[in-house]
């Protein structure tokens, strides 16, 4: 009996080998045929558990081989993505933008994840994509060589119509009606500094303005069918971390003022509710973080639905104001919540791995949710998660350059102590080598953040043998408003300090060779790298700045109209801070930089032009120092087309090599 007993309690739950042998040595003392079974059935587990570790045993080695692998630039560079997903109007295909065939287009997918179909076929980038709520038909912008001067088009079947054609202009698409029989939107055909609104017939021709102001008007929502007037929710854009919401009534022209307040405050993502008496938004007003809320738009009140301990960064309310899609930023990382509106419960998405997540959109029946996902062993695809069913799963496979994931390095978070004592987060990508180089990357904005995505350029230096370390300086979004704000104007330098305090982290760790260390980085990650090669030469062996700033003052005399008004109050004013832009701005200390510079830029970029790129080097070669300089006629803010990534990031691979002595 007692031997019984004992087998009885084994078999009803899972036991380890140790505890099946204990059980094993209980009995062992009763003569007879269970003594005789589990000493057999303990040498299976014994030879089991031995086949099972020699086998780990051969993954690992097979992991660490796979990672020792070299593999060309043009095999990173050939790893695509897909993203932005839009529902078709039956939840049965999700329309995306892909650059499978080189250049960004429009492709759509059954949510079966059945072979994907090319819809665009454009000699430039798509931008953007969006279904309408009925009709089986598509609204997508496309610019020309990189100018962010979006045009608006129709796919009706197989027609592409013109919506919003002038080359001269830039269209901001907006929303279309709940009938899908108007489109919102907004351009500055009246003057390149401001958007004003407009809506048309997509049936005919006809168009009216319906908002002029001297400001950034962007459309955000039009309200549902069930309200008697129609009505869209607008945003202006007053400052890059300072917006407005107001709401026009089309019939009256009237705009209300939904959002007075001291700036900066931001009110993003905001959408109306089906009943249009309430709407959803993320905004960081008298928060730390920006969360998710919903505004009573007759009592203008505002109710917090999420903590203020992360930002929010991402909102989608699903058609029938059940259920939100958060978003929320911890250290980086962007993780997936359902929220109840009506039990406030928030449940978590299923089988996703961990990385970061955008552009949560919801099928008509709001049972589905798309978005598009990456991590550093996941490049950017279109994942759905069906709620009803409970699963979710990733719908496109666009190519990954033929190169394992296992060979992709997951960084290590670290924070640093910067000169004032603040802590400073960063990602450090470490390669299977001793003492390696270090490429320190940073990121653009100032209002930006490096995440945990994959990045076939940081992929590639790492299994080149490079360290990789991505700092979030301060300035940095991602964590809080106050830590977002330590660089304006009179603070620029401070946030250069912490790539000083970076460098010497990096020496003092032990890990990496503190004497070969590059800084690299685009856009206002290009002005750094060159305020850091002129204000701290002694840390720097070579700088890499692609479309970076050189001159505050002539870039904000030359960038584009509109974007000047939200870049003052972060930098300054030229004609008020004209001392100050001397002080920061790299081109006049060329005589300090040590290391060897490549400079890379587009001929039609709008935001920082290439006279940025243009002095700068003249300045380099003035002193007689070493600069090589790529220009892409065909490219704007940023390299976008392969054939020029082909030339680009293989030759900073090389420019690399033999400044650090690779």
């Amino acid at each position: 009996m007692r031997c019984e007993s004992t087998l009885s309690a084994v078999r009803g739950t899972p036991l380890s080998l140790a505890q099946r042998r204990e059980a094993w040595c209980s009995v062992s003392g009763d003569r007879g045929t269970h003594g005789s079974q589990l000493k057999a059935h303990g040498s299976r587990l014994t030879a089991q558990s031995s086949a099972l570790k020699a086998h780990s045993s051969k993954l690992t080695a097979q992991s660490s081989a796979l990672k020792a692998q070299r593999y060309t630039f043009d095999r990173y560079l050939n790893v695509r993505t897909a993203q932005a997903p839009s529902f078709s109007p039956d939840g049965r295909k999700v329309a995306f933008i892909s650059d499978m065939t080189d250049i960004p287009q429009l492709w759509q997918v059954s949510v079966d994840s059945s072979w994907p179909d090319q819809l665009s076929f454009a000699p430039n980038r798509v931008m953007s994509a969006h279904y309408a709520h009925r009709r089986p038909e598509i609204v997508f912008g496309i610019d020309q060589g990189g100018n962010e001067r979006q045009q608006l088009f129709l796919l009706r079947g197989p027609q592409v119509l013109d919506l919003a054609v002038d080359p001269a202009v830039i269209h901001n698409f907006g929303v279309l009606s709940p009938d899908d029989c108007r489109l919102a939107y907004s351009d500055n055909r009246r003057h390149p500094a401001f958007f004003d609104v407009y809506v048309r017939e997509l049936d005919s021709s006809d168009e009216r303005c319906v908002y002029q102001q001297d400001g950034s008007n962007f459309v955000a929502d039009w309200a549902p069918d069930e309200h008697p007037h129609a009505r869209l929710l607008l945003m202006r854009q007053t400052g890059s971390l300072d917006t407005e919401l107001f709401l026009l009534d089309l019939d009256s022209g009237i705009a209300s003022h939904l959002t007075p307040h001291e700036p900066p405050v931001t009110y993003q993502q905001a959408r109306f509710a089906p009943d249009g008496s309430t709407i959803y938004l993320v905004t960081d007003q008298g928060s730390e973080y920006a969360r998710a809320a919903r505004m009573n738009l007759k009592t203008r009140e505002i109710e917090f639905l999420t903590a203020d301990d992360a930002d929010v960064d991402w909102l989608s309310v699903s058609p029938d104001g059940r259920l939100l899609a958060l978003v929320r930023n911890r250290e980086g990382y962007g993780q997936l919540t359902v929220y109840s509106t009506e039990t406030q419960e928030e449940t978590s998405v299923p089988d996703l791995p961990e990385g970061v997540v955008m552009q949560p959109t919801w099928s008509n029946d709001s049972q589905k949710l798309a978005f598009s996902f990456t991590a550093p062993a996941y490049n950017l695809n279109i994942w759905v998660w069906d709620l009803g069913w409970g699963e979710c799963r990733q719908i496109t496979h666009v190519a990954a350059g033929g190169i394992p994931p296992e060979s992709h390095v997951t960084p290590e978070l670290i924070h640093y102590r910067s000169f004032d004592g603040r802590e400073i987060p960063a990602f450090l990508y470490m390669p299977d080598a001793e003492r390696p180089p270090v490429v320190v990357m940073v990121h653009g904005g100032p209002e930006g953040q490096a995440q945990p995505i994959f990045n076939p350029v940081v992929q590639y230096l790492v299994n080149r043998g490079y360290a990789v370390f991505a700092p979030n300086v301060r300035g940095s979004t991602g964590y809080g408003r106050t830590y977002t704000h330590l660089d304006d104007v009179e603070k620029r330098m401070d946030s250069v300090a912490d790539l000083r305090a970076a460098a010497e982290w990096l020496n003092a760790s032990g890990r990496v060779d503190g004497d070969r260390l590059a800084i690299m980085g685009g856009s206002y990650g290009g002005f750094m790298v060159l305020a850091a090669l002129t204000t701290y030469p002694d840390s720097w062996a070579a700088g890499v700045d692609i479309v970076g700033i050189a001159n505050f003052e002539t870039f904000l005399r030359n960038t584009g109209a509109y974007r000047r008004h939200w870049r003052i109050p972060e930098y300054g004013d030229p004609d008020i801070h004209a001392d100050l832009f001397q002080r920061i701005s790299p081109i006049h200390y060329v005589d300090r930089i040590e290391a060897p510079l490549m400079v890379i830029h587009g001929d039609n970029d709008p935001r920082v032009p290439l006279s940025e790129a243009e002095q700068i080097v003249e300045a380099v070669k003035r002193r007689g120092l070493p600069v090589e300089f790529l220009r892409f006629s065909d490219e704007g803010h940023g390299i976008v087309k392969l054939q020029n990534k082909l030339i680009a990031y293989p030759a900073v691979g090389e420019f690399l090599d033999r400044n650090l002595g690779r």
